[in-house]
């Protein structure tokens, strides 16, 4: 007796022709790319403490901290930018990361600043330690951030590489990389700042990306081994509404598990939050609408002649 989920997200057995919608697909994924880079450029990025620069406080406070009421007394004394994080046991640590300044007295006179702030909403505070983050320390975060994002996709290239046919393989970088591009527009247009918890957001993105489209390569290759000569947009087509369920349901998932964080994170996380929703529908989306019409282009031909012609010793 097999287990029916009382909730679909799709009713069993669609017929769905997505690559009908493929030139359009490709050609919105195309505009929203460049529009993307060109942001990119201009106004450009964002960019946060740990790649301009700042410093950073270690903040003990005798009891658990109010974060709303720091953040409030901390902008009240023209500190609007602070982030603040919790650290170490016992839950009152607060690490508070500063903009850095034009100058070491603008700086001094904003870390002042902040302990004022400190006083007024959690008396008895102690500011345990101070660190600067210099710029050659932050074009080195940004230059390991970079590489992390670019070894990310190599690792995934091999991969798939590896399990699936180079036109599989194809489809699926070519696909993260736009996803890649239209979440770095997303954080250019929303100001969320550019930091190692955004590089972790985008690196998140796309190994849940990956995931969903091996999902549907892995159906694609099992109906190409089934319906030896369905032509092959038929057969994607086919694949892709047999995942669609599973596709839907695993998406819809992730995407309430970080709308609250998105929405009640504070400043710590929601950034990471908001970059995980949108990679999450991009993602969902460019698994149907780019990296299947991507296979069918590559593999229009010679996946399907290969698939048609089993090896001899199969039986």
């Amino acid at each position: 007796m097999f287990y029916r989920p009382m909730f679909r997200f799709v009713p069993d057995g669609t017929k769905i022709r997505f690559m009908n919608g493929r030139f359009a697909g490709l050609i919105v994924s195309a505009v929203l790319s460049t529009a993307s880079i060109i942001l990119f450029f201009y106004p450009g990025l964002n960019m946060g403490l740990d790649f301009k620069g700042g410093v950073v406080l270690q903040v003990q406070t005798p009891t658990p901290p109010d974060f709303a009421a720091l953040r409030a007394a901390l902008a009240k004394a023209g500190l609007q930018n602070a982030a603040l994080q919790s650290f170490g046991k016992g839950g009152k640590g607060v690490l508070i990361s500063l903009e850095s300044r034009d100058s070491a007295a603008a700086t001094q006179t904003a870390i002042e600043h902040a302990q004022t702030a400190l006083d007024n909403a959690a008396p008895g505070a102690k500011l345990l330690s101070t660190q600067a983050i210099g710029a050659s320390v932050s074009r080195q975060l940004f230059t390991q951030g970079l590489a992390a994002l670019g070894l990310s996709f190599l690792m995934i290239l091999a991969y798939i590489w590896f399990r699936f046919e180079w036109q599989f393989a194809a489809g699926a970088v070519t696909t993260l990389i736009l996803d890649t591009t239209k979440t770095i527009g997303f954080m250019v247009v929303t100001r969320i700042p550019f930091d190692l918890v955004t590089i972790a957001a985008i690196l998140t993105i796309i190994g849940y990306s990956t995931n969903d489209k091996v999902v549907v390569y892995d159906r694609v290759r099992e109906n190409m081994r089934k319906f030896k000569s369905m032509p092959l947009r038929d057969l994607i087509d086919r694949s892709i509404n047999e995942t669609l369920n599973r596709t839907l349901g695993t998406s819809g998932t992730v995407f309430l598990a970080a709308l609250p964080l998105a929405l009640f994170g504070g400043a710590a996380l929601s950034g990471f939050a908001w970059i995980m929703l949108f990679g999450i529908i991009v993602g969902t989306s460019s698994s149907i609408f780019i990296a299947a019409p991507i296979l069918l282009f590559l593999g229009e031909r010679r996946l399907r002649r290969s698939a048609a012609q089993p090896k001899a010793k199969e039986k």
